[in-house]
């Protein structure tokens, strides 16, 4: 396991515009964000929400601008950025198990080509144990549910150590107990000095979760800590009349955007 300060690093977007094709969905992006701190990226349908996190990774084409880590070129260190994605661009067929896909984390590390040793075996089962997934990791992925699934892809960023983590619509389609799980996962990884920018449609669980916020309609709209930029103004700003109010027993959430699946951008 490499040590806390190696997974300190700081991100940088500067000027950065992403697209497919002719096609810009991001304009001029310029962020600045610290290690170890915890960022919810929000907007509509459509936003720039995934093309934020995959530019990042290298996913989505830059356009113009660059993508800083620790000063260097995050193309150069891809090796240090995990990625969980939505689960709807996810194969649920393909016949591998829990723990052959934790592994895949691993890989980076290995290599392709060698076979995992000991310690990356054991890397495998401390993060099944930390998803509490202990018991599934022999069960084929297409078999567990939603929030187990999405647990797994959690376990297979853990192992890969990363300085960065990115999380694409973490919560869509999980228990409540896999979402307090995830949370105080994310909570325990940036309070190590990881980097997390997770993208969601739940508003108000964002804000509660999150240090920083990043508001994105096309462009950043905002970005600063809850208490500055979750204002009626912004999100305004960001949604229009895109608001959605949730009743959940007790509980009401400020949903962002309608419907989320793959269409969103």
């Amino acid at each position: 396991m490499s040590g806390v300060s190696e997974r300190r690093a700081g991100l940088a977007l500067r000027g950065v515009s992403a697209g497919y094709g002719a096609g810009v969905v991001l304009q001029e992006v310029d962020l600045e964000i610290p290690p170890g701190t915890l960022v919810g990226v929000i907007g509509p349908n459509g936003s720039g929400k995934s093309t934020l996190l995959k530019a990042i990774l290298g996913l989505a084409p830059v356009m113009t601008g660059t993508v800083l880590l620790d000063g260097g070129p995050v193309s150069e260190q891809r090796d240090r950025v995990a990625y969980v994605p939505q689960r709807e661009a996810v194969d649920w067929s393909f016949p591998v198990s829990a723990e052959q896909v934790v592994m895949m984390g691993r890989y980076p590390r290995v290599g392709w080509l060698r076979s995992p040793g000991a310690s990356d075996r054991r890397a495998v089962r401390e993060a099944l144990e930390r998803v509490a997934l202990a018991d599934l990791g022999a069960a084929q992925i297409g078999a567990l549910s939603g929030g187990q699934q999405q647990r797994v892809f959690l376990a297979r960023a853990l192992v890969q150590e990363a300085s960065v983590l990115l999380l694409d619509e973490p919560m869509t389609g999980v228990d409540q107990t896999t979402e307090q799980l995830i949370v105080s996962l994310l909570q325990e990884l940036r309070d190590g000095g990881t980097t997390i920018l997770h993208a969601t449609h739940d508003l108000e669980s964002a804000a509660e979760v999150s240090d920083q916020l990043c508001f994105v309609n096309r462009r950043v709209v905002a970005y600063g800590p809850p208490a500055e930029t979750f204002t009626p103004t912004i999100l305004h700003a960001t949604f229009g009349g895109e608001l959605l109010i949730v009743q959940a027993g007790d509980h009401s959430h400020v949903h962002g955007g309608g419907h989320h699946g793959p269409v969103d951008q």
